[in-house]
């Protein structure tokens, strides 16, 4: 895991200043060591935090036996060993996957991309086609930013703070992130921030030759569901779970697991149990009665780990965010990120590498907004003209039920999942701050407004990169800790996004592959578990006098940056100690930590 970056110009060379600034950066994603390449019109640098080969011969940047080709990579190829078999034609110097792209690309070009399972961000530079490759991981786990400079420049980096680092740009903040933001709590991953700096998306491929960009999605979700019973699903489930948890432990160092003591951390944990005689977990909780700490204990008691739990201690949340929001280089308002950074610190003390159950949810039907949902859709009033007439007139004398409601209020499951759930400010809030967008993120498929399936496609392309992976990427290595997702496995994803919804979600069931596939793994306990998140309450946050007083210097103050981007006086109404009033006190703190270059 680590960080890259690199500067295309007529005179790269120059650029040796400032692509040591660039790295500097981000020596957060890789302490280990930093390394610089040059080719006449591009220069090329690198954060190592080592993993896999951890002598000299996985430096990066690193260049193929011919010189012709020089690559940064950040991430990691599950599978290469086998991978490289499969070129062994190849004259390896060293055995780290970074290698194995070369290899890759100097028989198949950038068509490796098909071929290349993992999580990744790179960068090839081909010296005789005077071209640079570029290309992001299928489900966004690792970033890649790109921007063009005041001397035209071609700029990447793992980080956006990188970018700025460079002093090659001056950044111009972008009204349709901030609309995504208000009303999602997150930038979309299609987006960044500023107008002038680029996200590659996730599934993408960028191709600089010739001072022209060309972008391009090299792969879709699969967008039909596949016809399988639960007997046969349960047995490709575990084969292909076990695969991916097996392939994710490579690594020259230790591995370890975040432990929650819900189903998902549960059974990557049961599952390493099979592969490590020893392995170690970590768990961060609350002391109070809904505490998740008894649920993880049982687990890691059942499979004898190395358990360590970081218990919450009572702090001063403003200071927390002052020094943690940085990381992010963006707004972002999910309630979970200090936690995260928490849990990512103490596991770096013991670890290099910790693997995460994360996306469970989305994969196998686990929010209970998908519950509702499927309630709305099979509601007598979905869809049905005639009865949402008679119901506008009925609620005019009685109260009706949440689920009529909702119906009456969208068009669809799809709408209302758009447009009611994670949903912070509406459109007529965001008119009355100052912002009115009308931006639409692009899918790789068709979503069906019936489909709960297809809903949780739309999450796996725009929520899991946009924020949980977003989240997990910078927390973690603002520890310099790698994070693995055995469930993004391309082949394991791709399997459980092609299954029936009756096999996910069911009535009051939920999960229902995992529990079926998973069940006699875990202990009685957390098999009647559903879905609990951290536990924590922004109201009660909002009760901390330090929290109060940041708010009060961020947001009660016309003078402060936020205010060149939304209204002062109407932002005044959404001060509630709310998830209205913890949106806008993390744009602020955004703008606050950014204000030198804004």
């Amino acid at each position: 895991m680590c960080g890259i970056a690199g500067i295309i110009s007529n005179n790269a060379r120059n650029y040796t200043e400032e692509i040591k600034k660039m790295t500097d950066a981000i020596a957060h994603r890789g302490p280990d060591s930093s390394h610089y390449e040059f080719y006449d019109h591009i220069a090329l640098g690198h954060r190592r935090l080592s993993i896999i080969d951890l002598s000299e011969n996985g430096i990066q940047p690193m260049y193929s036996n011919t010189k012709n080709e020089c690559i940064v990579l950040n991430g990691e190829i599950y599978g290469y060993l086998d991978i490289k078999k499969r070129y062994a034609e190849y004259p390896y110097h060293g055995s780290s996957d970074t290698e194995v792209i070369l290899a890759m690309y100097q028989r198949k070009q950038e068509n490796l991309i098909h071929d290349l399972p993992g999580m990744f961000a790179f960068a090839i530079w081909d010296e005789q086609k005077q071209q640079l490759f570029c290309a992001r991981d299928r489900f966004g786990e690792k970033p890649f930013f790109y921007a063009i400079g005041h001397n035209n420049e071609f700029i990447f980096a793992s980080e956006i703070k990188a970018i700025l680092a460079s002093g090659l740009i001056q950044p111009k903040v972008n009204p349709d992130a901030l609309g995504h933001y208000l009303q999602n709590g997150y930038v979309n991953t299609y987006q960044s921030i500023y107008s002038n700096i680029f996200a590659l998306p996730p599934a993408h491929q960028l191709i600089w030759k010739d001072g022209k960009i060309e972008v391009s999605r090299y792969y879709n979700l699969p967008a039909k569901d596949r016809v399988i019973g639960l007997s046969d699903a349960k047995e490709e489930f575990l084969y292909l779970l076990k695969n991916a948890v097996e392939k994710q432990l490579i690594a020259d160092v230790e591995v370890g697991s975040f432990l929650s003591g819900g189903l998902d951390s549960s059974s990557i944990v049961a599952l390493v149990n099979e592969f490590l005689p020893k392995q170690t977990t970590i768990s961060f909780g609350y002391d109070h009665k809904d505490s998740e700490l008894k649920y993880a204990k049982e687990i890691a008691e059942k499979y004898n780990t190395n358990h360590i739990e970081v218990h919450e201690k009572k702090q001063d949340i403003a200071a927390s965010l002052l020094k943690v929001s940085p990381f992010l280089d963006e707004p972002f308002a999910d309630i979970s990120y200090l936690p995260h950074y928490e849990i990512c610190k103490n596991a770096r003390k013991n670890l290099t590498v910790v693997l995460s159950g994360d996306v469970g949810d989305e994969l196998f039907g686990g929010y209970h907004f998908y519950k509702v949902e499927d309630q709305l859709r099979n509601h007598f009033s979905y869809k049905n003209i005639i009865a949402k007439f008679g119901l506008k007139l009925y609620q005019n004398f009685r109260k009706t039920s949440f689920v009529t409601q909702k119906n009456l209020q969208y068009s669809s499951v799809l709408d209302f999942h758009q447009n009611s759930v994670r949903n912070a400010f509406n459109k007529n809030e965001q008119k009355l701050l100052g912002i009115s967008t009308d931006y639409h993120q692009p899918y790789s498929f068709i979503p069906d407004p019936d489909s709960l399936n297809d809903i949780m496609r739309v999450d796996l392309e725009n929520y899991v990169p946009g924020n949980m992976m977003m989240k997990s990427d910078r927390m973690a290595m603002a520890n310099s800790l790698e994070v693995r997702t055995p469930f993004l496995d391309m082949d394991f994803a791709e399997f459980c996004i092609q299954l029936p919804e009756q096999l996910k979600l069911k009535g009051d069931n939920d999960k229902i592959i995992l529990r079926e596939a998973m069940g006699s793994y875990w202990t009685e306990t957390i098999r009647k578990r559903h879905k609990q998140g951290f536990g924590m309450s922004i109201k009660a946050w909002f009760e901390e006098e330090s929290l109060i007083n940041l708010s009060n210097d961020l947001l009660k103050d016309p003078n402060q940056k936020i205010f060149d981007y939304i209204d002062f006086d109407n932002a005044q109404k959404f001060l509630n100690n709310d998830h209205k009033h913890w949106n806008l006190l993390q744009l602020a703190l955004w703008a606050y930590n950014n204000k030198s270059i804004l």
